[in-house]
């Protein structure tokens, strides 16, 4: 059979078609599937964790929620003075001996004077650190730089409470509030008040202390 009857036999067949679309196709085939890679980082991902600073311990000598008061800066005074007064009685006679009989005396003055000059620079630093507050229940005293300490005497142990000055604190207008309680060791003493606040911390202190000591 010649291919000319053929062709008119089978016409489909012989027809020339494009292979782009094939090739289209096996591509499309090849083609790796899309996959939505933020909602896989969204399902793999940790949760955030808030980290959170650690807490500040209390200062055991600032007790929170008491407000301390200080005392009169003219404690400052009284003390400078009252060095002054003790170093020109130990520097003095130390002076006349090194300059009359022996010169090496000048060492132990130059010592004696060292250490009265660091007295002076150290009391406007203590007479800040000194401190009192008032609460409820009980009176809290705040002393030292060095070395610190923090006395609570409650209302109901004082047994009575007196307020003394001497010549130099009477001259700035000072005194000092004693309180004494039943145990000797946790007697304590506030200096540097002005005359009428020690008066009134006086008056106050022995009202709340026969209060507490009546209700018992």
């Amino acid at each position: 059979m010649h291919l000319s009857a053929l062709k008119s036999y089978f016409p489909d067949f012989w027809q020339v078609r494009p292979i782009s679309g094939y090739a289209t196709i096996a591509a499309a085939e090849r083609k790796p599937p899309v996959t939505d890679t933020s909602r896989q980082f969204h399902e793999t991902a940790p949760e955030a964790q808030v980290i959170r600073p650690p807490a500040q311990p209390e200062d055991p000598f600032n007790p929170r929620g008491v407000e301390f008061r200080g005392v009169s800066p003219a404690l400052v005074k009284v003390r400078v003075v009252t060095i002054l007064i003790f170093a020109a009685i130990a520097l003095v006679p130390l002076t006349v001996v090194a300059i009359t009989l022996w010169s090496w005396f000048w060492a132990p003055v130059a010592v004696a004077a060292a250490f009265y000059v660091w007295l002076l620079w150290l009391v406007p630093r203590q007479v800040r650190a000194i401190g009192y507050a008032e609460t409820e229940s009980d009176l809290l005293i705040r002393k030292g730089i060095m070395f610190k300490s923090l006395t609570v005497v409650p209302y109901g142990r004082m047994q009575y409470v007196d307020v003394s000055e001497g010549p130099i604190a009477r001259t700035f207008g000072i005194a000092a509030v004693q309180l004494h309680t039943a145990s000797a060791s946790t007697d304590a003493s506030i200096p540097g008040l002005p005359a009428h606040e020690a008066a009134r911390l006086r008056n106050q202190l022995a009202e709340r202390g026969e209060a507490e000591m009546a209700g018992l």
